[in-house]
């Protein structure tokens, strides 16, 4: 049997949660880079998405818009609990092999940390790259409405948005779109940086629905619990989904509430969705993993 201490001693493993209406794709080039250098990492996907993703039948081609709007989704049963409990299996077993450093994207922030509230004596470090990292604010919600998301562009994104998450009970949003004003949104808001082709392999890359409950979730860390453990965040300085603003404010929230523990802070000439495997990126969790 394994004890911690032994564990300690082995190499660590990353475990990397995806951003909303996403999977463990994007995140699969700094997977198979960092797993050639000889690190372990598993890129998970979160209950609903991946090989569990829903793809309406209307969102298939020929599109039937009017259905898109109204057809049924079982993703809206999916709360932010049964992604902590999902990850946490993820943490336990990966913390059989050696310490675990649990990473976040965007809306993957949220998991985080309720996953540090829930575990924080299994996790070795957090990680939040260009993540929402609520520590005053109850949900990721309320931070949209702070003066330093003022220059975010997700009203670029949402415009692909068919219907009312309240009511549907999922953010669907049709990549799918032929609208020229949904590409171009999405590679202002999500991929600045890319080219053509590189965002349309992107819109190729995300999935139709997400369970609309996850941005409302209580989703504040605990100072004794998630606080005590070491973060790092990844500062995206070109992102325009969740400006460097905003990010900032999350490192100095967090920095407030365990000045003990203050935030490695990282900075990456990137946009939003990366893409995770340039080198700047790599190079920085391939530090953390090697430490």
């Amino acid at each position: 049997m394994t004890t911690t201490h032994d564990a300690d001693r082995r190499p660590p493993t990353l475990v990397l949660i995806h951003g909303t209406n996403s999977s463990s794709a994007l995140a699969s080039g700094l997977v198979s880079e960092l797993t050639l250098r000889g690190h372990r990492c598993v890129a998970v996907d979160l209950p609903g998405h991946g090989r569990q993703a829903f793809y309406p039948r209307s969102y298939q081609a020929p599109q039937d818009l009017e259905a898109l709007a109204t057809e049924p989704s079982p993703l809206t049963k999916i709360t932010i609990d049964d992604y902590v409990e999902h990850v946490v299996d993820v943490v336990r077993r990966a913390r059989e092999h050696g310490p675990v450093i649990l990473a976040g994207m965007s809306q993957g922030g949220v998991t985080v940390s309720r996953v540090g509230n829930a575990i924080p004596d299994l996790l070795e470090r957090v990680v939040y790259v260009a993540a929402y990292c609520c520590v005053d604010l109850p949900n990721l919600t309320a931070y949209l409405e702070t003066p330093e998301n003022g220059d975010s562009l997700l009203s670029r994104v949402t415009a692909a948005m068919v219907a009312d998450p309240a009511v549907l009970g999922v953010s669907r949003l049709n990549w799918r779109s032929a609208e020229p004003a949904v590409f171009q949104g999405v590679k202002e808001a999500l991929a600045g940086d890319f080219t053509d082709e590189g965002v349309s392999r992107l819109l190729n890359m995300l999935e139709p629905d997400e369970s609309a409950s996850i941005p409302l979730a209580e989703a504040r860390g605990e100072a004794h619990t998630w606080g005590r453990i070491p973060r790092t965040y990844v500062r995206l300085t070109l992102d325009r989904l969740i400006p460097p603003a905003l990010q900032d404010r999350f490192i100095e929230e967090a920095d407030r509430l365990t000045p003990d523990n203050p935030t490695d802070v990282r900075s990456v000439a990137a946009p939003h969705v990366g893409p995770f495997d340039r080198p700047e990126l790599v190079e920085i969790f391939a530090g953390l993993l090697s430490r």
